[in-house]
């Protein structure tokens, strides 16, 4: 159903060692940022394939009184509730070197 299904990211709060965290960039500020643009990127895409899913099992009326529980809906909805959150998975991906990143100010060798 998603990329994101199989992933091995905690769900509940995890401390990491910020040495290992910043070791490919010898900067944490840099490698957060990193982590912070992927972790929008996951976000994006997850919110994209969930509306997705839903507009599949959406019932248009025009009645504004009229709400229908669509069992579907309600399953899609719970399945990507329990996925871990966008900021667990790009974490993930950094310290398995899963993210690609250069600097760009660097000059090139």
């Amino acid at each position: 159903m998603t990329k994101f299904r199989n992933s091995e990211a905690p769900t509940s709060t995890t401390t990491y060692n910020r040495n290992i965290i910043d070791a490919p960039t010898e900067n944490i500020y840099e490698a957060l940022s990193i982590i912070s643009k992927r972790s929008n990127q996951i976000n994006l895409d997850i919110r994209k394939e969930l509306h997705e899913k839903l507009e599949e099992f959406a019932t248009h009326n025009d009645s504004l009184e009229e709400i229908f529980e669509n069992k579907e809906q309600i399953e899609v909805s719970r399945f990507y509730e329990r996925l871990p959150k966008a900021h667990a998975i790009a974490v993930e991906e950094w310290l398995n070197d899963r993210i690609y990143h250069r600097n760009t100010e660097e000059p090139n060798s």
